[in-house]
């Protein structure tokens, strides 16, 4: 019997289900780029995201994906040469020092593994043998997509301090801005990251930085500055000049719409809402964990994200099967294990545009996927998400 019957459902942490606001404020011609409502949109989304990111710092947009935010990040505060500091826990904080890798920039890693977060007095005890403080920067994902890792940034900013140490804390909040706490100035970040996709519940294509007041003072004296990237170009007084060209018309208008539904919502409510549908897709897979074919990635649940849960598949049993009858049969889509993980996880995202008969709706298609394909499983994983649920929300 096939079930592919209406709406697909985007269960995969980016990118995420956009509301049917969003696409109606998207869907409308192109406008004048040099005066008028489209420049005053500009500056009060800019206003709006410096309150998305907590900071009194500056606030940037740019076309591109995450990636994007992550060369803006690196070429505006440091020079080729310099050495930064990279801590992985998962995927992506080693993809950025790549990137850094191949704009001239000399890295380091700290040792890591798949399956835990960054541990900061490791950070504390690298940053005090750096007696010439040859490390610039440190990069940090918070929510580590392909792991479901959440790293603890004010800790990480505490290690920092503790060490004595100068250098600037970048840190990529694109699975986490939105749907996990984020305090930029409160926690001493220096730059954050962040892309429309996920939590800001956009189509793919806007990316966003923030920089704080050290960020700034580094960015005077960095000698990797390119035209579209550079902070100070985007300053200029005429409209085109912060986006270095042509705006995103349309996607400005989502934007808008996108940051005026979280903020009548309220960033604490969304944070809250997140949690709430996290933790009940994490009491659904304790129990279908209990026949020990399948488990959590993250160890230590205090390290487990608010954005995604990763699971890892056992035996015999290829996590592709799942994720093709949860498509097929069910019309939810889910993530696939990535980089490390391929073919061992999948990754139930929790974070957007979701709310709880779309969480528990994708919980039920992987249950039935379960059972319709043998894997042993705990019975019962779905209800015990609505107890949760059921117990929590009044």
């Amino acid at each position: 019997m096939n079930q592919r019957f209406g709406r697909e459902f985007l269960g995969t942490p980016g990118p995420t289900n956009v509301p049917d606001d969003v696409l109606s404020a998207m869907h409308r011609p192109a406008t004048d780029i040099y005066s008028g409502p489209l420049v005053e949109m500009t500056d009060s989304c800019l206003d709006d995201l410096k309150k998305i990111f907590r900071t009194e710092g500056q606030t940037y947009i740019y076309i591109s994906n995450g990636h994007g935010s992550w060369e803006s990040a690196l070429t505006n505060v440091l020079s080729r040469g310099e050495k930064v500091l990279v801590l992985p826990s998962g995927g992506f904080a080693n993809r950025w020092g790549e990137m850094a890798d191949f704009l001239g920039l000399e890295t380091e890693a700290l040792d890591w593994d798949w399956r835990r977060a960054v541990n900061p007095d490791e950070v504390e005890a690298r940053l005090r043998r750096d007696k010439s403080g040859e490390i610039k920067a440190i990069l940090v994902v918070q929510v580590d997509t392909a792991s479901g890792v959440v790293n603890d940034i004010p800790k990480i900013r505490a290690a920092v301090d503790n060490a004595g140490h100068g250098a600037l804390l970048l840190v990529d909040a694109i699975a986490s801005l939105g749907t996990m706490p984020f305090e930029m100035d409160e926690w001493g970040v220096d730059v954050a990251v962040t892309g429309s996709q996920k939590g800001l519940m956009m189509p793919p294509g806007l990316s966003f930085v923030a920089a704080g007041r050290r960020a700034m003072e580094a960015h005077r004296k960095a000698n990797m500055r390119t035209r579209y990237w550079d902070w100070t170009a985007r300053h200029g007084s005429l409209h085109y000049e912060k986006y270095c060209g042509t705006p995103p018309v349309n996607q400005l208008f989502g934007l808008r719409t996108a940051l005026d539904m979280i903020l009548e919502e309220g960033l604490d409510e969304a944070i809250r809402r997140h949690r709430l549908l996290a933790e009940a897709s994490r009491q659904a897979v304790e129990v279908w964990s209990e026949e020990g074919m399948l488990e959590f990635n993250i160890l230590d649940p205090r390290e487990r994200s608010n954005s995604v849960t990763v699971v890892l598949m056992g035996g015999n049993h290829d996590s592709e099967m799942l994720l093709d009858y949860c498509n097929q049969k069910g019309d939810v889509v889910l993530g696939i294990g990535i980089l490390g993980l391929k073919n061992k996880a999948f990754r139930i995202a929790h974070m957007g545009h979701v709310n709880a008969p779309m969480m528990l709706g994708t919980l039920s298609v992987i249950e039935m996927g379960l059972v319709a394909l043998n894997i042993p499983h705990g019975r019962g994983g779905v209800g015990a998400a609505i107890e949760y649920l059921g117990k929590q929300v009044s």
